[in-house]
């Protein structure tokens, strides 16, 4: 079994643990709409196998309205239509600056963002994916993947 005790990045982060705090709040005031970030952390999240961060982006998202049914379909959301050309590129770009092993796919991946997002936005959503892969390994660090 996992020690939840493992790190406590709550009490010793200090300054650097209130700039990502900082910055979530950036996030939450920017243009993007809050359930693409939604479906962005939660997708990114799933990813990671970070157990925390998936249930607590499933909570954020069901509380602003998101529905169950397309978070069920989320890990299968290139062979479902129940998401937006939008969203869809969204979910690609998060997924390849996650997986980060080839990088030859990413101006495809960029030119689809930017014929629904603008420069800003782009910058936005991509800081919201940074953030999301930092906060699961800080999770996964100090609770393991199997954290609840």
């Amino acid at each position: 079994m996992a020690n939840h005790d493992r790190l406590h990045f709550v009490q010793h982060g200090g300054e650097a643990l209130q700039s990502f705090m900082a910055i979530e709040g950036q996030l939450a005031g920017s243009d993007l709409a809050a359930g693409l970030l939604h479906l962005v952390k939660l997708r990114v999240s799933q990813l990671n196998s970070c157990v925390y961060c998936v249930g607590l982006h499933i909570r954020e998202a069901l509380a602003d309205g998101e529905t169950q049914s397309r978070l069920d379909h989320l890990v299968v959301w290139r062979d479902t239509d129940m998401f937006t050309p939008e969203e869809r590129a969204a979910l690609a770009w998060a997924e390849a600056l996650t997986a980060i092993g080839d990088k030859s796919g990413l101006d495809p991946l960029h030119e689809a963002l930017t014929r629904h997002f603008s420069d800003p936005e782009i910058a936005m959503l991509t800081l919201a994916i940074v953030m999301i892969n930092s906060w699961n390994r800080l999770q996964v660090a100090a609770h393991g993947r199997r954290c609840t």
